[in-house]
């Protein structure tokens, strides 16, 4: 006995057993809990600076954490060439516990050395319930504005803004800079936003739903294509999926919320689902009302994926519509609900429909940073089928850790009772 304890405590102890052993697998829900988030395990600490002298790099294809307090305006740094389009994308998780404002307001700016504004973002939460948002900043180095085409240093300038009625928790901040390489040419009708796409709602795929987990962030988040998908969540639950989307590809997403028995009053901006292009950046978002009754939203109809689309205002949701890749579609359930119908979990079904036929890319003459950053892959189209939660290779690393180590403990349990058996055999014979 005192043997078969030290085995099974030697399979427990094997390195990071306990901890992959707890661990959810990737894509389950229960990486997206209320007021949870995943943030990228690879994510490198900074601190933003209170001025432009003291920022801190980032460099492009590298995932950052900070963090923002209340009322602050902070500043990172960026060291650009002069050909490549940047894009930085900074998703704000209030921490558990916080109160915010449907007002309270995240934004973002990219600026030049002499303080010019290349762009600005600003997104709010639009409830009282508090979950991750998103806002972004670029400088692209073709513009009419020569204040930020040529190389030299940049700075990403981050802001809170919070109304009356807001706690004083820092918000956690998950930065991404990405870079687009330039076109080999541009051609001379590519001056503006394609005109005369079919902006016609499709007809509504009826299908039966497949059950898909969400995750609990922009790593995490599952992959999901065309077709009929459902899943649970929870008052102040967020879940990630994304959808890959080829080049003359457009995309179509519907949520529905499902009834409940419960009786209770209309939740205002109950769920909310946004849509974010490949570098994070906000292309759209519905929300709707909850009185217990099921209801449903559609994203408008968006154009397809063309390079060109990036010449629409940048308030028109056609300009997010500019590369191929994965879109991520963003769920949220107000923590008021629960107050009206109870903890749920609550059905959620998600109409996915992704038409037209995949075009070639406009003619990079580089590769964005990171790798496939703009692109459809394989691997993306075989996780549509498989499930997959985008997590690359942290998941099946930690089950191929505890399969090898249960194999190996149950090895050494027969081989240790078989033994045992031999020697009782032995000794019963002997009386």
């Amino acid at each position: 006995m005192a043997v078969v304890a030290a085995v099974l405590c030697a399979a427990t102890a094997l390195p990071g057993g306990a901890a992959l052993a707890a661990e959810a697998t990737p894509g389950s829900n229960s990486f997206g809990t209320p007021g949870s988030y995943a943030f990228d395990e690879d994510a490198r600490s900074v601190e933003g600076a209170a001025v432009t002298t003291e920022a801190d790099r980032l460099d492009v294809a590298t995932t950052y954490r900070s963090s923002l307090p209340q009322g602050s305006k902070l500043f990172y740094r960026l060291e650009l060439d002069a050909t490549s389009d940047v894009y930085v994308s900074v998703t704000a998780v209030p921490r558990a516990g916080t109160t915010v404002t449907p007002t309270d307001s995240l934004k973002v700016s990219v600026q030049d050395a002499n303080g010019r504004s290349c762009s600005y973002d600003t997104a709010t939460f639009g409830s009282r319930s508090p979950h991750p948002i998103a806002a972004w900043g670029e400088r692209e180095a073709a513009t009419s504005d020569s204040s930020c085409e040529g190389a030299g240093t940049y700075y990403v300038v981050v802001e809170r803004v919070d109304r009356s009625g807001s706690s004083p928790d820092a918000w956690d901040l998950e930065l991404v800079p990405v870079s687009e390489p330039r076109l080999r040419q541009t051609g001379a009708t590519e001056t503006e936003a394609p005109k005369g796409w079919n902006s016609a709602s499709p007809t509504p795929l009826l299908s039966g739903a497949e059950d898909r987990d969400g995750g609990g962030g922009f790593t995490r988040a599952t992959s999901i294509g065309q077709g009929v998908w459902r899943d649970d969540l929870r008052p102040g639950q967020t879940l990630f999926y994304k959808v890959p989307v080829d080049w003359g590809q457009q995309l179509y997403a519907t949520a529905e919320l499902g009834s409940t028995s419960s009786d209770g009053s209309l939740v205002a901006a109950a769920l909310d689902m946004s849509l974010y292009n490949p570098v994070r950046a906000q292309v759209d978002d519905v929300s709707l009302h909850y009185n217990g009754s099921q209801k449903a939203e559609s994203i408008d109809p968006l154009p397809p994926v063309a390079y060109a689309n990036r010449y629409a205002s940048p308030s028109d949701p056609v300009s997010g519509m500019r590369f191929a890749g994965s879109y991520y579609l963003v769920v949220h359930l107000a923590e008021q609900v629960a107050e009206q119908f109870g903890d749920g979990p609550f059905g959620l079904t998600l109409r996915i429909r992704v038409s037209g036929a995949a075009e070639a890319e406009p003619g990079y003459a580089g590769k964005a940073e990171p790798p496939n950053l703009i692109d459809v892959t394989a691997q993306d189209q075989e996780a549509v089928i498989g499930g997959g939660s985008g997590v690359s290779g942290s998941g099946d690393a930690a089950m191929t850790v505890i399969a090898v180590g249960g194999i190996g403990a149950g090895t050494v349990l027969v081989a240790v009772l078989g033994v045992w058996t031999l020697v009782a055999r032995r000794r019963a014979g002997a009386w």
